[in-house]
């Protein structure tokens, strides 16, 4: 299960897809900022969204799908963009993804309307949808197997989690220094500069299968995922009991059922359910979904606690996370060299591990909590865990894939990385939201996000023993780490 034996033909075409060295970093830089754009925009808006209400008149629920619209396009749609860069080429995929993403940003920010900022957000989406999978897609294939390659995905796990981290820094900037709309017009000359480097350094490579995309079967994993996302997201404000809810949970739960089945039955399917039967593609991604959740649900509740409860403006709100975020790098650039001492599934599970604790710790939180113990150490501890885990599991998932496999392999890790902090943080939310009744008392909101990070520790106690019952032990530890041991001698 280390690796998946290639044929000749495989092994020519992964050899003839590998630049030199020096455009290898070249490359690795390019898929970096495109991933970097695309995990910056989840939470980017954050600390804008008061603005943006005030400014376009948004209700709560138009407010709530300024992110939703994004995060669950983007989810739903990454299998697609996944499979698009294996049959149409990564650098085209990849040209179109920013393209689509950086012309998105542009209407975004200029939006009038609250239904022109949301249509935006979900064209966002569809961007990144197509441009992610491309970026690590681009990593797997122009990096052989090994240490190089184990390296380049430490990068861009790190750079994809400080996008993510650095959101809520860049965002409160930008709305106090600016104006709200800055937090998307900021993608229109960085997504510009990063197409143009694209264009020049990125050689476009593809392999040919003859086969299609399986629209049928993505039109239902993008609407099932997007229909269990919106139940979710309306128990906020329903109750789990309500119509509102339970009916989109039961027809996305529907959807993804026929969409299983389609896939055991077309020729070409989108997900090859064969995949599956390896314990690492399955406990790799699993772990990752829950590893999402926990993480982008502790920026979300940080930034509140932190401005609703310690009373912090945005600005400073976004530079009391900054530690967490060089945690994250960290966490995420030491991973290879500790893969090749402990292996892949022993550093996946300890990083998950270390998380849980922080989360723990989170459950303390309270009115009067002060900035050293209940926000940086704690949240120190689940961004680091979440960097030493990423790399690992993003290698797991991704070892021994068939080159014709590469951008699906992508795809599901990535996918299960957004949809578990779109869904995790819909149910979190509903969590805090039960204790807190609908009280804005600083005391009733600190007790509510402690409840949410308690929930938390226990998804990523799940998390650390799927990872030990079906994670490969001997198989990571000398197949993966004796390969990423070589280049440290």
């Amino acid at each position: 299960m280390c690796s998946m034996p290639q044929s000749t033909a495989d092994i020519s075409l992964t050899k003839i897809a590998q630049p030199s060295t020096p455009r290898r970093w070249a490359v690795l830089l390019a898929a970096c900022a495109g991933q970097f754009l695309v995990v910056l925009d989840v939470s980017v808006v954050n600390v804008a969204l008061p603005s943006m209400r005030a400014d376009l008149g948004l209700s709560a629920a138009g407010l709530q799908w300024v992110l939703n619209a994004y995060t669950i396009t983007f989810a739903g749609l990454m299998l697609l963009g996944g499979r698009a860069a294996d049959l149409f080429g990564r650098k085209g995929t990849f040209l179109a993804g920013l393209g689509l993403f950086t012309l998105a940003s542009l209407a975004g920010g200029l939006a009038q309307e609250g239904w022109q900022l949301i249509a935006a957000r979900g064209a966002q989406g569809v961007g990144a949808a197509i441009l992610s999978p491309a970026t690590l897609t681009i990593l797997t294939s122009s990096f052989p197997d090994g240490p190089a390659r184990a390296r380049a995905i430490g990068t861009w796990t790190a750079v994809g989690a400080g996008g993510g981290a650095a959101g809520g820094l860049v965002g409160g900037v930008l709305t106090e220094t600016l104006s709200w709309r800055w937090v998307l017009l900021i993608n229109v000359p960085v997504g510009a500069v990063v197409l143009l480097a694209a264009a020049l350094w990125l050689s476009e490579r593809r392999v040919r299968t003859g086969r299609r995309l399986d629209f049928p079967g993505a039109l239902l994993v993008t609407v099932g995922l997007g229909a269990t996302a919106y139940g979710v997201v309306e128990t906020e404000t329903v109750g789990w009991g309500a119509p509102q809810a339970l009916g989109p949970l039961a027809l996305g739960l529907l959807l993804l059922g026929l969409f299983v089945l389609v896939e055991s039955k077309v020729r070409a399917p989108l997900v090859p359910l064969g995949v599956f039967r390896s314990g690492s593609v399955s406990a790799s991604n699993v772990a990752m979904l829950v590893n999402g959740a926990a993480m982008f649900s502790m920026w979300f509740f940080l930034t509140l606690y932190m401005q609703n409860v310690l009373h912090y403006s945005p600005v400073q709100a976004g530079l009391g996370l900054v530690p967490a975020s060089f945690a994250i790098v960290v966490g995420s650039k030491v991973a290879p060299r500790l893969m090749a001492i402990a292996g892949a599934r022993n550093l996946a599970m300890a990083g998950s591990f270390v998380s849980l604790v922080g989360c723990l710790w989170q459950t303390r939180m309270h009115e009067g909590g002060s900035y050293p113990f209940t926000v940086l150490v704690p949240s120190m501890l689940i961004a680091l865990g979440a960097g030493l885990a990423g790399t690992p599991l993003a290698t797991l998932a991704t070892t021994g894939a068939p080159p014709e496999n590469a951008g699906l392999m992508s795809g599901l890790i990535n996918t299960s990385r957004t949809m578990g902090g779109a869904l995790g943080l819909a149910v979190l939310s509903t969590i805090a939201a039960s204790r807190t009744a609908g009280s804005e008392d600083p005391g009733e909101l600190a007790a509510g996000f402690a409840y949410a990070f308690a929930a938390s520790a226990g998804l990523l106690g799940v998390a650390v023993l799927v990872m030990l019952g079906f994670l490969p032990g001997r198989c990571g530890r000398r197949g993966l780490a004796h390969r990423l041991r070589r280049v440290h001698r």
